[in-house]
């Protein structure tokens, strides 16, 4: 029994949960800006490279592949190309690596805004608290000593 109370307590712990969340929210944000990419980004870079699709982008290892390609006229897909022969696909990686730069600073600039705000509330001063009705008594008490 001690087992499963340990696992429970360790389980039920706050930081526990907010990693949890943390990655709930993460998976949803990661997929927020796939697709913010696919369909926003990259179509006006694509269209601005000449109508160019980046998952369609490939480096052919294969002569086969280039033999194929030329007779094609150079217009051969992805897909046919894989069939063909072996392909370093690189297209689908510069997309991942633009999904990956923009979910990098969109997450540095929620730990810079995050640390500015600990930082205004570490500067700012502590109130100090109110004084005990013993100490005003003793004010009391040493003012009119005073004017005694």
């Amino acid at each position: 029994m001690g087992f499963i109370k340990e696992f429970k307590e360790f389980a039920l712990k706050g930081n526990l949960i907010d990693m949890a969340v943390g990655v709930v929210i993460g998976t949803a944000f990661t997929k927020l800006v796939s697709a913010f990419i696919d369909g926003i980004v990259m179509p006006p870079i694509g269209k601005l490279m000449g109508n160019m699709n980046f998952s369609e982008l490939y480096y052919s290892i294969s002569p086969k592949v280039d033999l194929v390609q030329k007779a094609a006229g150079g217009n051969l897909s992805l897909a046919e190309a894989k069939k063909i022969g072996p392909v370093i696909a690189y297209g689908n990686f510069l997309t991942m690596l633009i999904d990956f730069l923009i979910v990098a600073f969109v997450v540095f600039m929620v730990i810079k805004m995050m640390n500015r705000l600990k930082r205004k509330e570490e500067a700012a001063p502590a109130t100090p608290p109110p004084p005990s009705k013993e100490e005003l008594l003793l004010t009391e008490i040493r003012d009119i000593l005073k004017n005694k």
